[in-house]
């Protein structure tokens, strides 16, 4: 790829980082060399995008924020489910409560272990930190981007049967946020052609649902009062939409919740991002890099996502790996 791109290639680590010509670091290494590594970059003068997750313990997170912040360099991880359109998205469905209160939530990973062979550093938890911080960070993050800061309440991990190490391939937390519970699920022993992912939201009087890790597909379905259609066909566009109720029908009340609901439109909408995910994918990359390269140029720019992310979801999964081998099964 050196001679391809006409790049220069280091065999060490510290060789690049004396390079003169090399202003930004990119780690893309495995877990337990992330700390160790972003700090010699920063320590350099470089500034640092890392892959997730920032370091094997949230101090270790920490530490690197705090570096940079006194160096008045960029420390990011590259926690980029928030430059998907979708998520801002969501983020506006319940800021603007257009379904009404949160109640619950979950994400259900089914992943493919495929490539992921018994001696690959994944199953090491000294070196991938396990399933929550080498994985659940990037889910942590979003529901967090939604909902506000969560609180632990349980996590439990099962061994895979048959191994002769203790091998975790199957992990569960819960959470309470602001109006209810969010379950995380994560579980590693599917074939790739059974690889899958979905989430959910439900509200008072609607739910949504997104389908993929990289979600390029949204479902909504639930009752809106007047107006509040023609505000989600504006934020969706290109969306189809299936009307359960005869159009220009009269008004109706229900009542959950010992609340009334006046209510327009008994809708399911969809839409889907049909350039795929691969392409939506490398977009968000790019958003991210651009967004974080705004910053390197002027420090008033206002991230998206920056090393308090790193540090915030790197604690919450810490803290699910600790529940969870309380209760291990």
């Amino acid at each position: 790829m050196g001679d391809e791109f006409g790049l220069q290639v280091y065999d060490e680590v510290e060789d690049l980082l004396k390079s003169e010509r090399t202003d930004l670091i990119y780690i893309a290494t495995p877990p337990y060399l992330h700390y160790v590594q972003a700090r010699k970059a920063l320590m350099a003068g470089k500034h640092v995008i890392c892959e997730k997750p920032a370091a094997l313990k949230s101090k270790e997170a920490e530490e690197l924020v705090a570096i940079a912040r006194s160096r008045n360099l960029l420390y990011v991880v590259n926690l980029m489910q928030r430059y998907n359109p979708l998520y801002g998205k969501v983020k506006t469905i319940v800021q603007e409560n257009i379904l009404g209160n949160f109640l619950h939530g979950y994400f259900e990973n089914y992943a493919s272990d495929q490539n992921l062979h018994p001696d690959h550093w994944f199953w090491d938890q000294s070196k991938s930190g396990g399933i929550f911080i080498e994985h659940g960070v990037h889910f942590f993050d979003l529901f967090t981007g939604w909902l506000g800061e969560g609180k632990m309440v349980s996590a439990c991990r099962l061994l895979r049967p048959g191994t002769k190490e203790k091998m975790v391939d199957r992990v569960q937390a819960t959470l309470l946020y602001q109006g209810g519970l969010v379950n995380f699920y994560h579980g590693f022993d599917q074939p790739d052609l059974l690889d899958r992912q979905e989430m959910r939201l439900l509200f008072e009087h609607g739910e949504i649902t997104l389908y993929g890790w990289v979600p390029v597909k949204i479902k909504l379905h639930g009752l809106l009062p007047s107006g509040q259609l023609t505000r989600l066909k504006n934020l969706l566009p290109a969306s189809s939409v299936v009307h359960h109720k005869e159009p220009g029908s009269a008004g109706q009340r229900v009542k959950a919740g010992f609340k009334d609901l006046d209510y327009e439109d008994h809708i399911t909408l969809e839409h889907e991002n049909m350039a795929g995910k691969q392409h939506l994918y490398a977009e968000m990359l790019k958003e991210m890099i651009s967004d974080q390269w705004k910053w390197i140029r002027d420090r008033r720019h206002i991230r998206v996502i920056d090393g308090e992310n790193a540090v915030l979801s790197i604690r919450i999964a810490e803290e699910a790996t600790e529940f969870s081998q309380r209760l291990e099964y």
